[in-house]
């Protein structure tokens, strides 16, 4: 590869990655995997000085201000990186280099803190702003109201201090953060993958009555301005800090390289006895007139580095490789193994994700295995140690059939899961079940998450047919009082027995077929006209419909081969679900034929489903995201991050107003 494409291919990778860890609190790849790709670029812009580097991620701090986070605020501070260094020679040589130049100097060494940094104001004593760093020169987001609520934030200095900014690290300690995603857990909503994220994601929250319920934690560990106070040493404006009640961090002062690398190793072993994730030793010079006299570059202060700990691996034997059913029939296997104790935690599983990864690794029941936790959080495996191999061992292939039922599994095509085939299978109903009521498919109105559960956990529902058969079971649903009182049953069951003259497009969107959502349900209506003529299309038959490829026929042929499947929608029609299109034409001379549209926001009168009907019913095409194909996004409020993004690509933007003053012109 040329080696110019090389270094913009790594730049936009990493941007990506930035994107997702500041700026959407959900990054893909461990701490340490992300700082090996941003070492690689340095080096190679390091050897080619010549190929521009003034957009690269190695020159900018990090993410981006976001307005729907709050206001933006301008910093009177840069909120800058730390350099990092990987290794016992880098330390040794940021330390050397500081003290050839100025001899006398004494370092500070403290922990790193894994979080999400912030500077806070303070006007006359009391906290005037919380900000958050965002692109960490220019803007970051004003995030007060919820920094007031952290039980660890000093609301007013004792000192007369006309003005004072502090920079912290926001965090989640450990059992905090245990605590939220067991409550997340229990009301099946996604989970956060660490601890960052989730104090990042808990402190852009709108509501700071959330915050407070999730508890964040706050250190202080730097002073970035003063007026009215002056200090010379880094350490004395910790000491400092500490009396006005702000949460320091325990430090070192060191004065060699053998001094600092010992506090470096004694921070590590001290690791797994917080209750919080850090994820380095930071070095910083102490004397505040020696960092003027170093200065920074514009990304990092250069009299300061932050040492990242490599990731702590260890060696154990797997004893099973068990098998669970996700909410959308995934299989996942994870490996059971001898209980090993990584980064303050005893771990004794750890997924295998899918086949290609059982197959990749060659892992087998009876193997050693090398483990370590991916971003210091996830447990993961990382090889085995096929030396320490038993001579009895087999490869392992993931069966055929679902685990939670017995029924045929499949592996989706082009991809590496492996599904339950069985519609009703009870490891995936709930989420079945949801998905049939939502409103993209057959949307009946209150038929929310706690009455599907209540229902399946009484044995009401085994199915999605069970649905149009409660009738037969109001007075004991009553009795029971799973949907409410009488008024709350009967409007549900008055729900339930509209949607029956639903359109065909949103009954096939409710069946679940893998690849199959609103938008290819309704290119099937359209061509086929009826539940019966789809049952029997052949493959042939199914790549002649627009947009139809080769994985979603073959979903649809094996969703209409399960004899489960078959026998729930005979009860269905039974039951009188619509299964013919009700054939309404469509305008395909309407000035928005063959048009792309996305819908986002709350609408002023119209119901999206509604919306999206009109589009339809116009001869234009519905979209769920945001692309350089969409030709319309329409907006109502609380639009977020599809508006966005239709902006940034000069997508036109449709107020509900302006879709009918649009139609009306033709």
């Amino acid at each position: 590869m040329d080696i110019r494409q090389e270094i913009e291919d790594l730049r936009e990778l990493i941007k990506y990655h930035n994107d997702r860890y500041y700026n959407q609190d959900n990054p893909e790849i461990s701490d340490y995997e992300y700082d090996m790709l941003l070492l690689k670029l340095m080096k190679l812009e390091e050897e080619h000085p010549e190929i521009d580097s003034t957009d690269s991620p190695t020159q900018s701090v990090g993410g981006t201000a976001k307005r729907e986070a709050g206001i933006l605020v301008k910093h009177n501070v840069p909120m800058l990186s730390l350099q990092d260094v990987f290794s016992k020679e880098d330390v040794y040589s940021f330390v050397d280099k500081i003290l050839r130049d100025k001899p006398d100097t004494v370092f500070v060494v403290e922990r790193k803190i894994d979080g999400l940094s912030v500077s806070l104001r303070y006007q006359d004593g009391r906290l005037d702003k919380g900000v958050t760093r965002g692109d960490g020169i220019n803007y970051g987001e004003d995030v007060t109201e919820n920094i007031r609520v952290i039980d660890d934030v000093v609301d007013r200095i004792k000192g007369q201090v006309p003005y004072l900014e502090v920079r912290g690290e926001v965090y989640m300690k450990t059992d905090d953060f245990n605590a939220v995603n067991d409550r997340l857990e229990a009301e099946g909503k996604k989970l956060f993958a660490n601890p960052r994220n989730c104090a990042a994601g808990t402190l852009r929250q709108l509501d700071s009555q959330v915050v407070k319920e999730r508890k964040l934690s706050l250190f202080v560990f730097n002073v970035q301005d003063t007026r009215g106070i002056k200090f010379t040493k880094h350490s004395e404006s910790l000491e400092w800090l500490r009396d006005q009640g702000f949460k320091v961090e325990d430090f070192r002062l060191c004065r060699t390289a053998d001094e600092v690398w010992e506090a470096v190793n004694e921070i590590a072993e001290t690791r797994g006895n917080i209750n919080y994730e850090i994820d380095g030793a930071v070095i910083k010079v102490d004397d505040l007139d020696a960092r003027e006299h170093f200065g920074a570059t514009s990304r990092v202060p250069r009299w300061a580095v932050a040492y990242k700990y490599p990731p702590e691996e260890k060696e154990t034997v797997v004893r099973e490789i068990r098998l669970s059913v996700g909410r959308t029939g995934r299989i996942t296997p994870t490996a059971v193994f001898d209980p090993v104790h990584l980064c303050g935690t005893n771990v004794e599983r750890a997924t295998l994700h899918n086949q290609d990864r059982i197959d990749e690794l060659d892992v087998r029941i009876g193997d050693t295995i090398v483990v370590r936790k991916a971003g210091e959080i996830i447990p993961e495996v990382l090889y085995v140690n096929k030396e320490k191999r038993p001579k009895d061992t087999e490869p392992y292939k993931i069966p055929l059939s679902c685990p939670s039922c017995n029924a045929p599994a499949s592996r989706d095509y082009n991809t590496a899961d492996i599904k339950c085939n069985n519609l009703n299978c009870p490891a995936q109903l709930t989420q079945h079940i949801l998905n049939f009521v939502g409103r993209n498919a057959m949307d009946i109105k209150g038929f929310g998450e706690a009455y599907v559960e209540a229902l399946i956990r009484e044995g009401y529902v085994k199915d999605i047919a069970d649905i149009f058969y409660l009738e037969k079971y109001r007075d004991e649903m009553i009795e029971k009082g799973l949907i409410g009182k009488e008024k709350n049953t009967d409007k549900l069951l008055r729900a339930i027995e509209e949607s029956k003259g639903n359109d065909i497009d949103r009954l096939i969107t409710g069946f679940g077929i893998r690849g199959i959502g609103r938008q290819a349900a309704s290119e099937l209506m359209n061509h086929f006209k009826s539940i019966h003529k789809l049952k029997t299309a052949t493959y042939e038959d199914l790549l002649t419909v627009k947009d139809m490829g080769d994985i979603s026929s073959r979903a649809i042929i094996e969703f209409f081969s399960n004899n489960d499947n078959l026998e729930t929608l005979s009860r269905l029609e039974q039951a009188g679900v619509n299964f013919e299109s009700a054939d309404e034409p469509i305008d395909m001379n309407s000035s928005i034929s063959g048009l792309t549209f996305v819908i986002t926001g709350t609408l002023p009168t119209m119901a999206r489903a509604e919306m999206e009907e009109l589009v339809k019913k116009h001869g234009g095409k519905i979209s769920s995201s945001v692309s350089k194909k969409t030709d319309y996004l329409i907006a109502g409020e609380k639009a977020g991050s599809k508006l966005t993004k239709a902006q940034q690509l000069g997508v036109r933007v449709l107020s509900e107003e302006e879709v009918h003053k649009l139609l009306r012109q033709d």
